[in-house]
């Protein structure tokens, strides 16, 4: 897995209790997801389709560093298919995991897009060529 961002908890990130709030963590996630498979599938009209279930194993609190790691574990005909994991950036301590984050690229109508992707591509390969 490749932890890409890392964010700094800071007081409007926390919940009652003083720890990350999970909804904020959750639309982090989301951002991340989006990013990672606008830049892949090379089409910025690309949604979140489907999370699966969200599994909190540890908390944050205000002025730890938290990592996002991505993994890519299908290729569709549309889609794009993550698995993610965040984790305390100090102590490697996962925070949430999430199997299965299903992300769809649209044309322009707002339907399903074929993308004729099937490997992940690094930018450094996109420049060389």
């Amino acid at each position: 897995m490749r932890f890409h961002t890392r964010k700094w908890i800071k007081p409007q990130d926390l919940n009652p209790n003083g720890t990350l709030f999970g909804g904020r963590l959750l639309e982090w996630i989301d951002e991340e997801a989006a990013l990672y498979a606008i830049i892949q599938l090379e089409n910025p009209k690309t949604v979140t389709k489907f999370m699966s279930e969200i599994d909190f194993k540890s908390s944050a609190k205000q002025g730890d560093i938290v990592e996002i790691g991505l993994e890519v574990t299908k290729f569709g005909t549309a889609s794009l298919t993550l698995k993610c994991e965040v984790r305390n950036k100090m102590t490697h301590e996962t925070i949430i995991s999430i199997e299965k984050i299903v992300m769809v690229s649209l044309d322009e109508n707002g339907k399903a897009k074929p993308h004729g992707k099937t490997e992940i591509e690094y930018v450094k390969n996109r420049l060389e060529s």
